[in-house]
């Protein structure tokens, strides 16, 4: 071996050794940069002619491991769905209140048949009609901002819907440029790790919307499905469609053209079932929560806002109303309809006849909503009616409930433990959810950078570089030893 061969192979290894050194401390300073893959550099001996003569770098691996990766990804999506659904019902159960609190529906009951037992008992003492008129006013308020809040629900939901479709439509486009970057720094033999991270980075917000699938090509670029099979990115990105509402009312529906579905390249496509091509993520749940749960809390509260007004408006209560004419509860003055039902919770109004505030007289509520002057003060008979109507065992017509008759405050406690129920049980799905994404993610961890290992590595590299430069040292020294012959 000549001088200067030694001398060219103790400077390619010093190069290798800077290189293992920078790669080192990029793998040490980003151990906890989501998405970064630790790199590792590839290299071989260097032959110039029939001889070895140093080391020849060939290039930069990035180590990932995409089987933990794809399952930590639809962990996330799964997270994200059930934490749509979690808030949703959490939102419910916090607006309807527990039995035991005074605003709650069944506080509200409550309230209403004490202050009934105590105007029964002095029918003459204006301050207690008064009692029976403000604690009917509660329950329809309560009703009634039960059955807003589900709609601001779905509102809040269909604007969610609106970002992220957003969003996806973005993380798809800058995976489809970062793509192209890698494959043409790949064709010309760039360091594409860095443009990798990127990617990983921008999937990773993907899944938490969509779940989906990473098939990897043999140029350096990645095609994306769902996990339904539908087409997310294949060199070039699909595009989601949505149209958002600003405000959404109860009888707006998906089925009735009211509000907004999902379009991928200008095509319709089910947002839910197992044909739905974003099954799982938070797209999905906020689309659940939009079309199929808070549409079904609306039917409850409905019912039980239907069961309230006709319980008082039962013809053969308070004889001094017409035929037709609305009880003590009304569909915004008027009577209940069962052919428009939907939306009544938010319609839902005591009659203004027993409301001195709005034009109406407090001894109606004794005397009858339909009479004319007021009878005698000491008559308890309707406000005792009025009681046994609240309290008496009937049947709800619709809202899905157990069928039974019962009275209206275990109505109104079904009610509220069906809130409660659906609430634990989906609480239950996003601890799982959570915990399931924590074990993957931990695993994830565990096999990315360990920095006991880079530092080892690093002493190494420093006796690596050591040991050239004291051949470089030697070679120094031979020179200057012929030069001085």
């Amino acid at each position: 071996m000549t001088i200067g061969s030694t001398l060219a192979s103790a400077l390619s290894g010093l190069t290798a050794a800077s290189k293992r050194a920078e790669l080192v401390s990029s793998n040490i300073a980003n151990a906890t940069t989501p998405g970064f893959g630790r790199r590792q550099l590839q290299v071989t001996a260097r032959n110039v002619g029939t001889s070895g003569q140093g080391v020849a770098i060939v290039g930069v691996d990035r180590t990932a491991n995409p089987a933990l990766i794809s399952d930590r990804r639809l962990a996330q999506s799964t997270q994200g769905e059930a934490d749509a659904k979690s808030a949703f019902y959490q939102r419910i159960e916090t607006q309807m209140g527990t039995p035991d609190q005074a605003y709650s529906v069944n506080g509200r009951v409550a309230a209403l048949d004490s202050a009934l037992a105590e105007a029964i008992s002095h029918p003459e003492s204006e301050p207690r009609l008064n009692s029976v008129l403000n604690a009917a006013k509660g329950i329809a308020r309560s009703i009634v901002a039960i059955g807003k809040d589900i709609q601001a629900a779905r509102t809040a939901a269909d604007t969610e819907i609106a970002a992220q479709v957003q969003q996806l439509n973005t993380g798809l486009e800058r995976a489809t440029k970062l793509n192209v970057q890698i494959r043409k720094g790949s064709g010309i033999g760039q360091d594409t790790a860095a443009l990798q991270d990127q990617r990983q980075q921008v999937i990773d917000q993907i899944a938490k919307i969509v779940p989906l699938r990473e098939v990897p090509q043999s140029d350096g670029t990645v095609s994306l499905y769902t996990t339904t099979g539908g087409v997310l990115l294949d060199g070039i990105p699909s595009v989601f469609g949505f149209t958002r509402t600003s405000a959404i009312s109860p009888p707006m529906t998906l089925q009735s053209g009211g509000l907004s579905g999902l379009t991928l390249n200008g095509k319709a496509t089910p947002t839910s079932g197992d044909s739905s091509v974003i099954l799982g993520g938070s797209l999905a749940g906020n689309f659940a929560v939009r079309d199929d749960l808070a549409v079904t809390a609306q039917s409850q509260i409905d019912a039980v806002a239907r069961d309230l007004v006709e319980r008082f408006q039962d013809s053969g209560l308070d004889t001094t109303r017409a035929s037709g004419d609305p009880g003590l509860f009304t569909d915004t003055g008027a009577a209940f309809d069962p052919l428009n039902e939907v939306g009544l919770a938010q319609r839902l109004t005591v009659n203004l006849a027993a409301d001195p505030a709005r034009g109406g007289a407090l001894w109606k509520i004794r005397d009858g909503l339909g009479a004319a002057v007021p009878g005698t003060v000491g008559n308890s008979a309707l406000l005792t009616d009025l009681r046994a109507a609240l309290t008496s065992e009937h049947s709800p017509a619709s809202g899905g409930f157990m069928a039974g008759a019962r009275s209206f405050s275990a109505l109104a406690s079904d009610l509220l433990s069906a809130a409660a129920s659906n609430k634990l049980a989906a609480e239950g799905e996003a601890t799982y959810a959570a915990a399931r994404l924590d074990t993957f993610t931990s695993m994830e961890a565990q096999g990315g950078v360990d920095t006991d290992q880079e530092m080892q590595d690093l002493l190494q590299i420093e006796q690596n570089y050591a040991a050239n430069a004291k051949v470089i040292k030697t070679v120094d020294d031979m020179i200057k030893t012929l030069m001085d012959m």
